[in-house]
């Protein structure tokens, strides 16, 4: 199947939208992307793939994990998250520990939000979430983004705690993809409970980092953005 899959991606290769996607992942020197190869696939077209294939083994996902291709990346976690989905407890308890084991692998911002919630966050709803709490310590900026972007899931069942604490653990993070991301589910917890975020902000707003702010506020009126803005 694996030599199939090779052949079908190559083919769908698109090289001016690889150079687009290049620049848009910032894949140049020093960047958080840098060396990440592109061929060129939009997501829905991966997608459809992943329905084609939607029966590939643990084997065939850890090869296309392998892969330098971004794309390749993309179509294995979209692969492991359909059979998360189709498995039964056990087996969602080995996918769960195989995509752990391989987060090195879930490697840029696009990879970490695709996956980690349907993923992670689906899987530490009814269990012990310290995991997360590991993943927010580590050296390793996808790992920290797995951390509070898994929060998504509990956010969507109107479940704030480990959110709002691993945002406070994430304000002296110095990665801007991070501010980004906390700001995001900042921004989701206000979308459901409008006090529980402005109760974080009223503690915090004066030390986060003012792209996290930014993502965080984005949905109050503009009068209320600029009050907040200037305490940063």
């Amino acid at each position: 199947m694996i030599s199939t899959i090779n052949t079908r991606l190559e083919a769908l290769a698109d090289l001016p939208t690889a150079a687009i996607l290049r620049g848009f992942f910032k894949t140049g020197p020093g960047e958080y992307g840098e060396g990440d190869r592109f061929r060129g696939i939009r997501v829905p077209v991966l997608r459809k793939l992943c329905r084609e294939f939607r029966h590939a083994g643990i084997e065939v996902i850890s090869e296309l994990l392998e892969s330098p291709w971004h794309e390749d990346r993309m179509l294995a976690l979209l692969l492991l998250m359909e059979r998360y989905r189709a498995s039964s407890e056990s087996g969602r308890e080995e996918l769960y520990d195989f995509y752990c084991s391989r987060s090195d692998r879930v490697n840029n911002w696009d990879l970490v939000d695709v996956s980690c919630p349907h993923i992670v966050g689906r899987h530490l709803q009814t269990r012990d979430r310290s995991p997360l709490y590991r993943f927010v310590e580590s050296s390793n900026l996808w790992e920290r983004r797995i951390a509070i972007v898994s929060t998504f899931h509990f956010i969507r069942d109107n479940n704030f705690t480990d959110t709002l604490i691993l945002a406070e653990r994430l304000l002296a993070d110095p990665e801007e993809l991070l501010h980004k991301a906390t700001g995001w589910m900042l921004r989701e917890v206000g979308k459901r409970d409008q006090p529980q975020l402005e109760a974080f902000l009223e503690e915090y707003a004066t030390v986060m980092p003012r792209t996290m702010l930014r993502y965080a506020i984005e949905r109050f009126p503009e009068e209320e953005r600029l009050a907040y803005l200037k305490k940063r």
